[in-house]
């Protein structure tokens, strides 16, 4: 398959959790959470193709990294996790035969709602 788990951006997810940067939604507010087109091109000049990496849990190493066509399964808004993101992202995953990624959004759920019972 040519998408691939994009471990940094793993890592920065579980980081973001781990320090409390969740928004604990649900996973229809998705649709109304995701950056916009202008939100994602916003955050890239300001921040760079790299920091934006960190918020895509899927990479292709065919597509130019510095294309948005490199990246997919979004799980934030580029301050917080949105538990609705990473619902989602893992259902498309699970869906699509990308069973790496499914299951490592998977485990970021968890962590989300582990972190909420302690």
């Amino acid at each position: 398959m040519s998408i691939e788990l994009n471990q940094p951006a793993l890592r920065h997810a579980r980081a973001l959790i781990r320090d409390g940067k969740v928004v604990r939604d649900e996973r229809d507010d998705w649709s109304e959470a995701a950056p916009t087109a202008d939100e994602e091109n916003s955050y890239i000049e300001r921040e760079g193709w790299t920091e934006y990496s960190h918020w895509h849990i899927g990479i292709d190493h065919r597509e130019n990294e510095e294309t948005k066509q490199a990246y997919s399964f979004p799980v934030g808004d580029f301050k917080k996790v949105h538990r609705s993101g990473v619902i989602s992202a893992e259902s498309r995953a699970g869906q699509h035969g990308h069973y790496e990624i499914r299951d490592a959004l998977r485990s970021l759920l968890e962590l989300i709602d582990d972190h909420d019972k302690s």
